[in-house]
């Protein structure tokens, strides 16, 4: 898919107050550790996580999206009445009904002719929210659109403690331990046609989606019944099987993306992956055959706060100047399902 007429205007976000280091979660699961024989240090080491974002018990999920969401329109100069498409696209919602976009657009006064809807595709939601507005603005059906997202890992961490700790299971662990690697935030992605793009705003040339649903079962997060009308939270993840099919599926989808761009490996400047973990940013770099200097992490010190993390990475990157204008920037995404999604953007 190609486009002509679509902007990022800007990306903007909210971290949350909560520093939480891995070493303080491993201090929750001293007895699980002893147990089982581990030795402290395991989780920074396996990762390269060593701390990640909480935020305060009970806060709204649509708070932070709208925090993010006022931001990215004043930074524009941009009005909510500008706004034809708002979209949810987190992981984390705060009801099955209405959408949670609708209380993040009453929160930025945004009504009347617009679109107002969630979308939902694990850790790629934002990218995808990405390409729903954009394919709006190309047909000329609005003018400005918005992305909000807001992630929350802390209720699933805190859960998936207290079981590890009642379980003090190998197995278990193993299967959970990437549930750990979450963090917090959210992220708002205002895009616009050439009327409304400043020239501080960036151009979306197009990009490439292709999946492989036969692995949807690798990695999984819901709620399960804990008795009779209670449910919790729950994620399993085959960790290994995850990254060894889904860098296998970026690769497919990296060859297919770099001939749809008309592009090079050379010809890009610089990278912005979906955030995981260290084992996974080093695998993907290596098969993908890009030189480690065109990337930018933030896993160390965010964790993987799923549909924010690439957006959020690229906006911190900007900040550092590390993505500067006219720069050809590969966005990569991959994500439970399995499916891999990837944009080039002119910066």
């Amino acid at each position: 898919m190609r486009y002509s007429n679509v902007y990022i205007n800007n990306i903007a976000y909210e971290l949350p107050p909560v520093v939480v280091s891995s070493a303080e979660l491993e201090q929750q699961l001293s007895g699980l550790y002893e147990a089982l024989h581990i030795t402290p240090g395991q989780l920074q080491a396996l990762t390269g996580i060593r701390e990640r974002r909480w935020w305060q018990p009970d806060t709204p999920l649509s708070q932070g999206a709208a925090q993010a969401g006022k931001k990215a329109l004043a930074t524009a100069s941009i009005s909510a009445d500008d706004i034809g498409a708002i979209t949810y696209t987190g992981v984390c919602r705060e009801l099955f009904e209405p959408a949670t976009a609708c209380r993040v657009a009453n929160e930025l006064r945004i009504s009347g002719e617009v679109m107002i809807y969630d979308i939902s595709n694990a850790c790629l939601g934002v990218l995808n929210g990405i390409l729903d507005i954009a394919n709006r603005i190309e047909l000329g059906q609005i003018r400005a659109g918005l992305v909000v997202s807001c992630e929350s890992a802390r209720e699933l961490n805190e859960t998936t403690i207290r079981r590890m700790l009642a379980n003090k299971d190998m197995s278990f662990f193993a299967r959970s331990i990437a549930t750990l690697t979450g963090g917090s935030g959210a992220v708002a992605v205002l895009l616009t046609d050439s009327s409304l793009a400043s020239s501080n705003s960036h151009r979306l040339l197009g990009g490439t989606t292709m999946a492989q649903p036969r692995h949807h079962e690798l990695c999984r997060w819901g709620v399960e019944k804990d008795g009779q009308d209670q449910f919790r939270q729950f994620m399993n993840t085959d960790a290994v099987a995850v990254m060894q099919n889904g860098v296998a599926l970026g690769k497919e989808t990296w060859r297919v993306f770099l001939d749809t761009m008309n592009w090079s490996g050379d010809d890009i400047d610089k990278i912005i992956c979906h955030q995981v973990g260290s084992a996974h940013q080093n695998a993907i770099l290596h098969e993908l055959n890009i030189s480690a200097d065109k990337d930018f992490s933030t896993y160390p010190f965010l964790g993987n706060i799923g549909t924010v993390s690439l957006p959020i990475t690229a906006a911190i990157a900007a900040e550092r100047n590390v993505l500067q204008a006219g720069h050809k920037v590969a966005m990569l995404g991959i994500g439970s399902g399995l499916n891999c999604m990837m944009l080039g953007v002119e910066w």
